[in-house]
């Protein structure tokens, strides 16, 4: 049975499965887990979305005040407001074109590159980011239960701590 799994999933015949991209850090095994998973969040990337970001501003209510059209609106009515749902479903987008550009890391560092710069000039900085990845876990974490594995947690942390360097670099108002 195991033998039939590995290769049914494609990892058994791939020596290479466990050797880090030179560019990202980022195993093909963790990639593929990435993806497997994200595949399922995007299936409702609004609705994600929407949960995403009220976990993000329940653990982080001062950090609704980055977002003017907002920024004043009630948490509970949050889900409703059209600019709020507007919003999560860019964000959710943002995190897919990651997710879609592993293996493209010219087109993701410029993407990203891009998103920090975007982001430095409505004064946002390393610790919303951060916040942000610490939503992304415990959303997955309570959507996908037991498909959300150890191994798929610490995948989707190293991609996004992989990510952030970049825009971090944009974030800081610096070019790669």
């Amino acid at each position: 049975m195991g033998s039939l799994l590995t290769s049914l999933l494609g990892v058994g015949s791939n020596p290479d499965i466990d050797v880090p991209d030179p560019a990202t850090g980022l195993t093909p095994r963790e990639k593929m887990a990435v993806r497997r998973i994200w595949d399922i969040v995007k299936a409702d990337i609004k609705q994600n979305g929407i949960e995403l970001l009220i976990i993000f501003f329940k653990s982080n209510p001062s950090h609704q005040r980055y977002f003017e059209a907002f920024k004043d609106v009630s948490l509970k009515d949050l889900p409703s407001n059209r600019k709020f749902q507007a919003h999560c479903t860019s964000v959710m987008y943002a995190l897919t074109s990651v997710v879609d550009n592993l293996d493209d890391t010219g087109c993701l560092v410029e993407m990203l590159t891009k998103l920090g710069q975007n982001h430095h000039r409505h004064g946002i900085t390393r610790q919303e980011f951060i916040d942000l990845k610490e939503a992304v876990l415990k959303l997955l974490t309570k959507k996908l239960a037991s498909k959300f594995t150890c191994e798929d947690k610490a995948a989707l942390s190293k991609t996004l701590d992989v990510a952030y360097s970049v825009i971090f670099t944009g974030l800081e108002g610096q070019n790669l």
